[in-house]
Parts: C-alpha cells; sequence; structure tokens
C-alpha cells in the first residue's frame, strides 16, 4: 500500500510515524506564528495579495480556483497578475516571465495552463516576493494572486483561501508523515474562506468564522489536442469506451468526471506533474483518449490521433463572489489611502 493511499483509508500502521508528525506539526505551527504577515502594503507591495492554496499534499482544485477568480476580477475590472512556484519548471533563471508560449518545460504545467487559459501576466520563482516585483515592474496588475503560496510566508497577503479536495477531505487528520497535511487543521480557521472542491463541507474542519464554499467543477468542452472546433461531452459520437489520461494530484476525481458524462474509461493514472512522451499513448485497444487540460500543455506537439482534452470550468456561488470581490475592495482602499498618505508624510 502506498503512503498516499494510506493516508486516505486510516491505514493503522501510520501510528508508528506520530512522533515525527508531532515534531513537524510544532515546527510548522511555530514557523506560521513567527513568519505569516497580513497586510501587503506594510511590506511595501503597492496592490492586494491573493492566496490561493492548501494544506494538503496532492491535487485540490487550486488552479480552476485561480483561473476563475481571475476570469472574476477582470469581469469587475480589475488587472490581476499571478506569481507561483512553477513546480517542476526549470527556467533558464528567475524570475522568469510565463507566456502562452513557454513550453511547460521551462515554465511549468499548471502556470502554462493558467496563461494559456487567461492570457494573464505570470511570473514563477520559487522566490515569491522577487516574483511579486517581477510581476510588477512589467505589469500594470492592481491585484496579484498567488497560486499554491499558503505555507510561503516571505510572501506578506491581504487574503487567504484554502482550497480542500471534497471527496478526500483532510485524510486522516494528521500532518506529514503520518498523514497528507502539511499544516494542522486549524490553520484553516486563520484564512478567510475554505473552499471544498465538490462538496458543502468535509469531515475534521475546524470552527470556521465563514461557511465553506462550495466550489463544483463543470466539465464543459471537448476540444481536440491538435486544435479545431470544440463540443460538449453530450454531442460526443465516437463511443464510450475511451483511454483517459491524468496526471494530475487526484486522477480517480478526472476518470470519475468522465463516467458522469457517460464514458467508459480505461484509466491511465501518471504522477502529478509526471513528464510524458508520445510513446506512452500507444494504447491498445486503439481508441480516442481523452485526457486533463494540465497534461494537454505537455503535449500540444505530440502526433496523437483522435486525442481529445476535456476542459472544466469552476463554479462558486454568487454569495462568495460578492464577499471576495467586497473585501478585496476594502483591502484596496485601505492600501489607497497608506500609498497616499505615505507620498504625503
Amino acid at each position: 500500500m502506498s503512503l498516499e493511499r494510506a493516508w486516505y483509508s486510516g491505514a493503522s500502521w501510520l501510528r508508528m510515524l506520530r512522533p515525527l508528525s508531532a515534531l513537524f506539526r510544532c515546527l510548522v505551527q511555530r514557523r506560521c506564528a513567527r513568519q505569516r504577515r497580513l497586510g501587503s502594503a506594510e511590506s511595501g507591495i503597492p496592490v492586494p495579495v491573493v492566496i490561493v492554496g492548501n494544506i494538503s499534499i496532492g491535487g485540490t482544485g487550486k488552479t480552476p480556483l485561480t483561473i476563475a477568480l481571475i476570469e472574476l476580477l477582470r469581469a469587475e475590472g480589475y488587472r490581476p497578475g499571478v506569481v507561483s512556484r512553477g513546480y517542476g519548471a526549470a527556467p533558464p533563471s528567475y524570475p522568469w516571465h510565463v507566456t502562452a508560449e513557454t513550453p511547460p518545460a521551462t515554465g511549468g504545467d499548471e502556470p502554462c495552463l493558467i496563461v494559456q487559459r487567461t492570457d494573464v501576466p505570470l511570473v514563477i520563482d520559487p522566490d515569491r516576493p522577487r516574483a511579486v516585483d517581477a510581476l510588477l515592474d512589467h505589469s500594470p496588475c492592481d491585484v496579484i494572486i498567488s497560486d499554491d503560496g499558503l505555507q510561503h510566508y516571505a510572501l506578506a497577503r491581504d487574503i487567504e483561501i484554502a482550497v480542500v479536495d471534497g471527496r478526500r477531505g483532510l485524510g486522516n487528520g494528521h500532518c506529514l508523515p503520518e498523514g497528507p497535511l502539511r499544516e494542522p487543521p486549524e490553520r484553516l480557521a486563520l484564512v478567510d474562506w475554505v473552499v471544498v472542491n465538490g462538496a458543502a463541507t468535509v469531515a475534521g474542519l475546524p470552527a470556521l468564522e465563514q461557511t465553506p464554499v462550495c466550489m463544483q467543477l463543470f466539465p464543459s468542452r471537448l476540444t481536440p489536442l491538435s486544435g479545431g472546433p470544440s463540443i460538449r461531452p453530450e454531442c460526443w459520437t465516437q463511443g464510450r469506451q475511451v483511454h483517459a489520461v491524468a496526471g494530475i494530484g487526484n486522477p480517480g476525481r478526472f476518470f470519475d468526471t468522465l463516467r458522469s458524462l457517460g464514458f467508459e474509461p480505461i484509466e491511465h493514472p501518471l504522477e502529478d506533474h509526471a513528464a510524458m512522451t508520445p510513446e506512452q499513448f500507444d494504447f491498445l485497444p486503439p481508441l480516442p483518449v481523452i485526457m486533463t487540460e494540465k497534461d494537454a500543455v505537455k503535449c500540444r506537439a505530440f502526433p496523437l490521433k483522435e486525442a481529445w482534452v476535456l476542459r472544466v470550468e469552476a463554479r462558486l456561488s454568487a454569495s462568495f463572489q460578492s464577499q471576495f470581490l467586497q473585501r478585496l475592495a476594502q483591502v484596496s482602499a485601505q492600501q489607497t489611502g497608506q500609498n497616499n498618505g505615505s507620498q504625503t508624510a
């Protein structure tokens, strides 16, 4: 049994790791108490900073939420920019500006996906404050989203949003290595919103000031990998059995989504951020292939026939959107006052 599977199945042998988990928990709590800084303006950042992250290992839905927030902000007249670590990226230097033409090996699969979907200004750098400086030097952003930056305490923040997988929840509720958590569940009580991907709530959450926000991922379109017109999933006519490829944090969610659409997927799960080659798609029997958007950014140049990409849209409640925009407006107004005050002092 893999360690990840043990975390989510209640394996009793994990108790042997509890002393290490207790030490890890103590260290991360002390780090959070000492280094977490609220108020980006006080750290010299002239625009609000929104953190989108999680406290668990593996995929929870951060990237779809980041894309949804970008679209929401633009609809309200904001000019958002994004900073990211760029997990798995190998650029010639840091900080690195990711564009729609940046190869995923250079910019990372998730940053490339975000840019290809939204054309947002995006900079990757393990040093997130340096990424913010580079972003603001080249783009007139008036709000910054830090993708997967909840534990990067060197970056001051104004709003924190933590994403939880509605199906897997917090696993066994323990910190690494006994459980899947990078911080204890109580950390969620400090964020502005907990967004639950695919459910109204999950077990093990601490007492929260705000009711958890339900986010649903809606499969909207199937697009040929090689380009061309997209179709709605209900318009698919090529038979229900397909090869399904998912190199994401929780491949099972993708396979279940295909089943909910009436497909009969032959599952091909891969490690999150896995490198991919054309030879990996030599499947038998020869059937259409459907993959995630995150995997597609790594496969655009592959000579694959009958390969399709399932696009998903994150749907958030109108009440959350309104509350988020109100909170952001408050932060922006406070920063404007602080900036004006510093200029006239």
